[in-house]
């Protein structure tokens, strides 16, 4: 009995939670917390591989407060990793690539292919022609204006399909536009 006199009477029982005493599951909690900004620093750094194991590690097993968020930047880098393993032997197969986004609805992913494939080619008519189709279709007129007046300049064809194509339907009231595809007027 003297024994448990002495237990209450300092107060200073280990409190147990989860099987662990209090300090180990607040380390576990520090660790989990240093993780997870771990892997936001590497993420932001562009490696999402090394960030991505580790997000799959916090996603499992990490602090209650990181398990969702750790979940959305598994999901950030699984994306992105995907897409470093795409490779084109081509520029016709990124071009071709970027289209199949444009036409699905992959907006911002569509302008990775087109930015990519005109930072390593920039005088591709064809490429700047499709940046010029999404920027018309995502409501931005000048970068449409300059893309196809870009694309016009490589390939003077490029005018002539414009004029009938639909996807610039959005800029047929454009003075700017009608200016340049129909300049002899």
């Amino acid at each position: 009995m003297p024994e448990a006199r002495q237990e209450s009477a300092t107060g200073k029982q280990p409190r147990i939670v989860a099987g662990k005493s209090r300090s180990a599951a607040d380390s576990s909690h520090q660790h989990s917390l240093a993780q997870f900004q771990n892997a936001v620093q590497l993420m932001q750094e562009g490696k999402f591989e090394r960030a991505r194991v580790l997000f799959e590690k916090l996603a499992q097993d990490g602090a209650p407060e990181v398990l969702e968020r750790s979940r959305v930047y598994l999901a950030v880098c699984s994306r992105h990793a995907k897409k470093e393993e795409l490779a084109f032997a081509t520029p016709e197969e990124q071009y071709d690539y970027a289209i199949s986004l444009l036409n699905t609805g992959h907006y911002e992913d569509a302008r990775d292919q087109f930015d990519g494939l005109l930072r390593a080619n920039p005088d591709i008519d064809y490429a700047h022609y499709g940046m010029a189709v999404l920027n018309s279709i995502t409501g931005q007129a000048e970068e449409c204006l300059d893309h196809l007046a870009r694309a016009i300049s490589l390939n003077p064809q490029n005018r002539i399909q414009a004029r009938s194509d639909s996807d610039f339907s959005d800029m047929a009231d454009d003075p700017r536009f009608t200016e340049l595809l129909y300049p002899e007027t």
